[in-house]
Parts: structure tokens; C-alpha cells; sequence
């Protein structure tokens, strides 16, 4: 295999500087704002500058997360929904065209138009309960194996939404951007 580069869309980069859904749903959400962002800053090691994340040492392999809209779309359509925003999902990046399983223990960059930024894709993001309340009960497990990628930030760049590279050793798979990972490859 060799790198090649691939055309996908960042549809949304969302920022939050606190922990909305923490805990149990049955205490309900917090009330920090959730910042649809025009450009992102990132620092290596650390994650999205502004986030509830950024540089905190439990989520070393969590900088930052990325969603498939594909996955968001057809969760809206398995529940017959509409009008939702993707922030729901409580992932940094939302992707239109792009198979983040495939990145999953792979380094990758992505350029959307300020120099590329480098990652390595760490382990696949796990659906929570939260999902039964922000988009409806049973998303939870409807998203098992699509709820998308978390990834450590290697290299320190800017990212904003609209047309990106992805440069990444694989051979891109659009068909299945919202196939569920097999099961034996789902953590516990």
C-alpha cells in the first residue's frame, strides 16, 4: 500500500470548554456552550485549544474526535428524526466522505487549507448513553461500531471546516463510511 491522498469534506469542528454530558443522563446536561468553529487551533500532545480536553493526561489518546456525517444521517433516519445538529454526537470533527475506521491505529494527515496536520488514530469512540437522550432512545446501540475515531494530535496546524486532504497509507473505502467495526474489534 502507499499513501494516498483523499478529497473529504470537514462539515463542522465543534469546541466546548466544559463537560455538557458528564455523569448520568438522569442529572442532565451542563450548560457550557458548544462553539461551531471556523478554524481550530491544535497543539501536539494536547489536543484542540479551547476544549474540555486539551491537554488533560487521562485523555492522551482522546486530543481530539472525529464523526462520520454519513453515521450521524442514517442514526437520524433509523429513528425517523430531523432538525437535530450534529454537536449531539460529542465529537470534535464531523467528516462527509471519509471511512475513519479505516484510520483506526493508523498515522494520518489531514490539510484543509492551512498546511497539514498529522495524527495517529487511536481506538474507536464508544457510543454512551447520553446517545438515548440526545438523539433518541436506542441510538446508543444503534451506533455500537460507528460512533467514530479518537485520535492523538502529532503535529501542531489549524483546521477548518470544508474541503480537506487526508493523506494516509490505505486504500479509501467510501461504500462502508457507515458500517458498524466488526465486533471482536470493539474495545471490552
Amino acid at each position: 500500500m502507499q499513501n494516498v491522498p483523499t478529497l473529504f469534506t470537514i462539515r463542522h469542528i465543534f469546541i466546548s470548554p466544559g463537560h455538557n454530558y458528564f455523569g448520568r443522563p438522569k442529572d442532565g446536561p451542563g450548560e457550557h456552550p458548544t462553539v461551531d468553529a471556523e478554524r481550530a487551533e491544535l497543539r501536539a500532545g494536547k489536543g484542540l485549544l479551547g476544549d474540555r480536553y486539551f491537554g488533560v493526561a487521562a485523555h492522551y489518546e482522546a486530543q481530539i474526535t472525529f464523526v462520520a456525517l454519513e453515521v450521524f444521517e442514517l442514526a437520524l433516519a433509523e429513528f425517523g428524526l430531523q432538525g437535530i445538529a450534529p454537536e449531539v454526537m460529542r465529537r470534535n470533527v464531523v467528516t462527509e466522505g471519509l471511512n475513519l475506521n479505516q484510520l483506526l491505529g493508523r498515522e494520518f494527515t489531514i490539510d484543509s487549507g492551512h498546511g497539514p496536520v498529522r495524527f495517529a488514530g487511536t481506538r474507536p469512540c464508544s457510543p454512551c448513553a447520553w446517545m438515548d437522550v440526545t438523539i433518541a432512545p436506542g441510538a446508543n446501540r444503534f451506533l455500537k461500531g460507528r460512533g467514530g475515531l479518537r485520535a492523538r494530535v502529532l503535529s501542531d496546524g489549524l483546521l477548518s471546516p470544508g474541503p480537506a486532504h487526508l493523506d494516509a497509507e490505505l486504500t479509501p473505502d467510501a461504500a462502508t463510511i457507515a458500517d458498524p467495526l466488526p465486533r471482536p474489534r470493539l474495545p471490552g
